[in-house]
């Protein structure tokens, strides 16, 4: 019998003289152009209705009448060749994600699952997975058999969560799933760490245990403005104006693939114009007179790439050496605990506890939203806090009881 919807046609089931269900047939037209019947079957009517109409949702949408019977690591080996190679990702987001699928996702058991075979109950339990990985933890004079620590922090296992649905969505639009079964599961959560910072009297005693060191300057700079690390190992001395004392944020310097490169800033809002105080201007112009005297002792060895910061031949610097170099500050100065990115949040809480609005707070530091700085930077100190209520009080006329 002809189904009356035009879904397909429905007929009886017969074995051995007797009914034991239906069948159904979904006519379609396949990649090839090949006329192509699929078969579903039920125990009554409406199930095989129900089947049929499934089967004609996928074909609208442009899936197979099936799921990809691929394991997760092929497609998703496919996919970072493909789809994420052509996608307009920073290329260190690139990396990343690339990284994060070969190490996590592609490996066994999880990436022996086929996707046709791929449950949400699966993707929580790889979360739980990850959350459970633990690894030695770091011996030290006082402790020299520390306990284990988790491998991978909270932040990391949301990325991979991150990376596996954009992989499962690029299968999806390729009609290999006719569902994510990711996006049927929330996101790991990430608590919220406020960002540790130091008061402006240590900001100072770090820079000048930093004294002489070749790098210190970058501290100094990131310290009064509040940028990156990687923006300022980005800057060109034509993003510089000395005379209009500011500076222009185009890019961010790191590692991608081993090499060291500049690329887009972090966001949209990344991209901005940053002032410079008398001192910082002062700090750049003998900054800049002590590399023109590098330049010229380099000879041919120097390599122009107009950077601010260089190494002694003009390229551009590693990272890694401006953390060696607050760390070797930090150890004489007799505080733990601190790295470059200590000071850009130190600079943010000093500009929000001096009673600078957030929003410029936000634009300084290149935030997407002041929501971000407000969830990174959600607190005050005990003085300022004691020196609003006592504010408040006055105002009030609240009179000592």
């Amino acid at each position: 019998m002809a189904n009356a919807n035009g879904e397909g046609s429905i007929y009886k089931r017969m074995r051995d003289g007797k009914q034991t269900g239906y069948i159904g047939a979904v006519s379609y037209i396949d990649e090839s152009g090949q006329p192509k019947r699929h078969m579903v079957y039920g125990k009554t009517r409406s199930d095989v209705r129900d089947k049929m109409k499934a089967v004609r949702e996928r074909l609208d949408n442009g899936a197979t009448v099936k799921d990809s019977k691929r394991n997760l690591a092929d497609w998703l080996a496919r996919w970072r060749a493909t789809t994420l190679a052509a996608s307009d990702r920073k290329a260190s987001t690139k990396e990343l994600y690339s990284n994060l699928s070969r190490r996590h996702l592609e490996v066994d058991p999880f990436g022996s699952i086929r996707l046709d075979k791929l449950k949400p109950s699966d993707v929580e339990g790889l979360v739980l997975a990850l959350r459970a990985k633990m690894k030695p933890g770091n011996a030290s004079k006082t402790n020299p058999n520390p306990s284990p620590v988790r491998a991978l922090s909270d932040a990391t296992i949301r990325q991979i969560y991150t990376v596996l649905r954009a992989g499962l969505d690029g299968a999806v639009r390729d009609g290999l799933l006719a569902k994510n079964p990711a996006a049927a599961v929330k996101r790991p959560g990430v608590a919220r760490k406020e960002a540790r910072h130091v008061e402006a009297v240590d900001v100072t005693k770090l820079l000048l245990c930093a004294e002489g060191l070749r790098y210190r300057n970058v501290l100094t700079l990131v310290a009064g403005t509040g940028v990156r690390r990687g923006e300022a190992l980005a800057l060109r001395w034509s993003d510089i104006d000395l005379a209009a004392r500011a500076m222009a944020v185009r890019g961010t310097l790191g590692r991608v693939n081993g090499e060291l490169i500049i690329t887009e800033p972090k966001t949209d809002r990344s991209r901005r114009s940053v002032p410079l105080s008398a001192p910082l201007v002062s700090m750049l112009r003998a900054h800049r007179a002590d590399q023109d005297a590098e330049r010229l002792a380099a000879g041919d060895q120097w390599q122009d790439n107009n950077l601010v910061f260089a190494t002694e031949s003009g390229t551009p610097v590693d990272p890694r050496n401006v953390l060696r170099t607050v760390q070797i500050a930090a150890q004489k100065a007799g505080m733990a605990d601190v790295g470059v990115h200590t000071l850009r949040h130190s600079a943010a809480v000093a500009w929000l506890e001096g009673q600078v609005h957030i929003k410029a707070v936000a634009d300084l530091l290149g935030h997407s939203s002041i929501a971000v700085t407000g969830d990174i930077y959600g607190h005050t100190s005990d003085t300022t806090a004691r020196s609003a209520v006592d504010a408040l009080t006055d105002q009030l006329g609240i009179l000592d009881i």
